[in-house]
């Protein structure tokens, strides 16, 4: 059997692999591509690690720190490879620091956050899958309960 790409490699940029299946969007909206970037989206690809994941590289661009926390929120098990001339220079997990602060917008609608103009803090109770604590209303809410700040 040929073995074929499906994708264009890259010449520099970031590779997010092995985010849920159907979750790509939700990264695209977190890296917020310019008009020119180019940006290259797999989804529903075969993965003998996950059953079925999705891919998304964009070119001439590494990811901020804040953009690969509000990832993990998203994609727990995500990897982000780094490439510079064609070549993988950097791969890794993404993690999860124990504290996020001004990462997510609280889903409780009586929390002080969504009252005043301060930024939200929650505690990680657990990483995969996530699971997060309100450091204000103390509250629990499973990630994908929370809305991203994308601003």
């Amino acid at each position: 059997m040929d073995k074929k790409l499906k994708v264009d490699p890259i010449r520099e940029g970031t590779v997010i692999d092995h985010i849920p299946a159907n979750k790509a969007l939700q990264v695209l909206s977190i890296i917020k591509a310019a008009q020119d970037d180019v940006v290259t989206v797999g989804i529903n690809f075969a993965s003998h690690k996950f059953g079925r994941k999705d891919i998304v590289k964009i070119e001439g661009r590494e990811l901020s720190q804040k953009d690969i926390n509000s990832i993990a929120l998203i994609a727990p098990d995500a990897t982000v490879i780094i490439i510079r001339d064609f070549q993988v220079i950097n791969k890794y997990p993404v993690q999860i620091p124990d504290t996020l602060n001004g990462l997510a917008r609280c889903a409780n609608p009586r929390c002080i956050t969504n009252h005043e103009e301060m930024m939200t803090r929650f505690r990680v109770q657990q990483k995969n899958p996530v699971r997060l604590r309100c450091h204000y209303c103390e509250r629990v809410f499973d990630g994908d309960e929370l809305e991203l700040v994308t601003a």
